[in-house]
């Protein structure tokens, strides 16, 4: 039989024989092919476009599908460099038997080709029998109609095949040139080879520790402001950076200063530890920072995931606190009218009222600074919204029974308290009695964030006139009658049950403001806007989910690769070991003894990382409306505990294959 007949025979028992490490391999790699198949198989359905707000969602799934393969060809390509590394030593067998290059080149073309196949037939197998299952979820997360019917298109099996067929020949190329450029001695050695000792360690151990605290630096000090999303990329890229560098430098610097701790050094229990822990970091920080890094990424996730899943109803009803909102020009329905025919209306739906708020506002545009309100400026994002409102109309809506003198006002903000007893509004010295810690329907953030505004509860009407007239003075507006008489009377009202029970009675409550001649042609269905956002976070919440597994993948994979590796590298120290006069027993502890703690060093810095991002995380959190801290904080802990349960049962799980490929 010809050479070139037994190559494809010889890729087939190539990948059976090399089981331990290509198996893992395949199956992260039919789960990215699935993974990869959903996203595009929900994109492609033309009847997603047809569904309520399905646009966010849509868009969201575009995104992530992109990021999606922003992370899957850098993955899949670390996780075939390591194949082609640890059978370099039986291409270099290959070459002294009598194959030349080109005929390894083939045998790689070959395995390259038969775990592609397998692969895509495996991932769109699979997404093909689980596809309607993640329509049907992200339907239910993104609160779309679950009875819509998933269609599969060719498109999507067209770009997965493409996608991964793009992939894979990046990796084929790769290792085409690995051989390509290798003699057979180093092809024979390449196996053995680990990373190059780290130059200038203490400097780079300095700039590692430099970066790191800068990052979490970033992270700690960061605002909710227009430089949120500029902060977390920023955090991310020094923080990545800066553990690659303490990994690579940082370790090896530690253990050589002990290493110079002669009295510590030369135990025989330390000694062994200390110089096989440096071994094993000048070969293998890489691949432990790799570790830290996913670890982060998927506690991160997983934190962003579950605190949204869980205060989902805390934002929707934080930016539509009432179901409808009715803006009335002042003066052409009085509250008793308004009062009778909604709640006439309502009892028609056979409904039930929590709260009718009818209230007198009107929005000034201001420059808050400290406890001066000036007139606004030419910059639109400096500029706040000052709300004014009457006692009157504040002790209905709360049920108090505040009283105020001349000159002095209730205030309240939904950002961080002003912390004065005085407030300078257009020039005029006014006293504050108390900030009020909340005022429906204007929900309480505690922090500053992008769009801060001001509630000033004024003594009557009669202050509400004057203080509106200053502005408009202020800002030179010559009809200040007219400007008086704009000021709109609200409307808001909140019924009892369900969103999707109180569909017809708001749809007639909006039908009644229309045909009211002092509409002012201004409405706000809480119904759909809720319905709008729990589409957009459900998109957001799917994407999570499935980016959180497939993190979780990457980082199962880089773990089981990290341990076979060592495996095969201490199988010969194991023999040097006994030849020296160690027992069996003093071995296994002290290689268990550094296999911990290598293993558990990424950990303890993604629990680290994780403590000093969620600063960030939680300014995150609050740019998307959630500002419930107890919850996020619940998130992490929970969030942190499972994932050290799961990390240490995928220690234990590989820590066998270990021990197996070592004895």
């Amino acid at each position: 039989m010809s050479k070139w007949k037994m190559l494809p025979r010889m890729a087939v028992k190539g990948v059976i024989q090399n089981g331990t490490v290509y198996y893992p391999y395949l199956m992260a790699g039919i789960f990215s092919a699935f993974t990869y198949f959903i996203f595009a198989s929900i994109l492609c359905n033309d009847l997603v476009a047809t569904l309520p707000h399905s646009a966010y969602a849509w868009m969201l799934l575009l995104i992530g599908k992109g990021l999606l393969g922003i992370i899957l060809i850098p993955f899949l390509f670390y996780a075939n460099s390591f194949l082609i590394k640890r059978r370099t030593k039986e291409f270099g067998l290959y070459s002294i038997l009598g194959l030349e290059k080109r005929h390894i080149g083939v045998l790689l073309f070959c395995e390259t080709l038969l775990i592609y196949l397998a692969v895509i037939s495996g991932g769109i197998l699979l997404g093909t029998v689980l596809a309607k299952l993640f329509f049907l979820l992200l339907l239910k997360l993104s609160n779309l109609p679950v009875e819509a019917e998933f269609i599969f298109t060719w498109q999507a099996f067209a770009e997965t095949i493409l996608f991964f067929g793009f992939t894979f020949a990046i990796n084929l190329v790769y290792g085409l040139i690995q051989v390509s450029k290798s003699k057979p001695v180093e092809l024979f050695s390449g196996s053995r080879k680990g990373e190059k000792e780290p130059k200038l360690v203490w400097l780079y151990a300095a700039l590692g520790v430099l970066v790191l605290g800068t990052g979490y630096a970033v992270s700690i000090r960061s605002q909710l402001d227009e430089m949120i999303f500029i902060d977390f990329f920023l955090a991310v890229f020094l923080v990545v950076a800066g553990t690659y560098l303490v990994f690579t430098s940082g370790s090896v610097l530690i253990l050589r200063i002990l290493k110079k701790n002669k009295k510590f050094y030369y135990q025989k229990e330390n000694f062994i530890t200390v110089s096989g822990m440096l071994y094993r970091m000048k070969k293998n920080a890489a691949g432990l920072a790799n570790i830290c890094i996913f670890s982060t990424m998927v506690v991160i996730t997983l934190i962003c995931t579950v605190a949204l899943y869980g205060g989902l109803e805390q934002i929707t009803h934080y930016n539509y606190p009432y179901d409808i909102m009715l803006d009335f020009a002042s003066g052409n329905l009085s509250r008793d009218q308004i009062e009778e025919d909604a709640g006439e209306i309502i009892d028609r739906n056979e409904k039930q009222a929590v709260r009718i708020d009818i209230f007198e506002v009107r929005s000034l545009s201001c420059r808050v600074n400290g406890n001066h309100a000036d007139r606004p400026v030419s910059e639109s994002r400096e500029n706040n919204t000052i709300y004014l409102l009457t006692l009157e109309d504040y002790n209905r809506i709360e049920g108090k029974d505040q009283t105020l003198s001349d000159g002095q006002i209730l205030f309240y903000t939904n950002g961080p308290d002003l912390g004065f007893d005085t407030l300078d509004f257009l020039g005029i010295p006014l006293e504050i009695k108390e900030e009020l810690e909340e005022i429906f329907p204007y929900p309480k953030a505690g922090k500053s964030f992008f769009d801060l505004m001001y509630v000033m509860v004024v003594k009557d009407k009669e202050a509400f006139d004057l203080y509106a007239g200053e502005y408009a003075k202020a800002n030179g507006v010559t009809d200040r009658e007219g400007f008086l008489e704009s000021t709109y009377q609200k409307a808001g009202i909140l019924l009892e049950g369900e969103d999707a029970l109180k569909q017809e009675a708001v749809e007639d409550l909006i039908a009644w403001c229309k045909e009211q001649q002092g509409f002012f042609a201004s409405y706000k269905d809480g119904l759909e806007g809720r319905s709008m956002l729990r589409t957009m976070y459900g998109g957001l919440l799917f994407i999570g989910i499935l980016f959180g597994t497939v993190f979780f993948m990457c980082l199962l994979l880089i773990m089981y690769y990290k341990q076979i590796s060592e495996g095969y590298e201490d199988r010969g120290s194991f023999e040097i070991m006994q030849k020296v006069g160690m027992s069996d027993h003093e071995i296994r502890r002290t290689i268990h003894k550094q296999i911990l703690l290598v293993f558990f060093l990424p950990l303890t810095g993604a629990v680290l990382h994780t403590m000093a991002g969620m600063f960030m995380v939680n300014n995150l959190m609050s740019a998307l409306q959630l500002f419930d801290s107890r919850l996020i904080v619940t998130c992490t802990a929970a969030v942190l505990f499972v994932f050290m349960v799961i990390y240490c049962i995928s220690y234990l799980r590989t820590a066998r294959t270990y021990y197996k490929i070592v004895n």
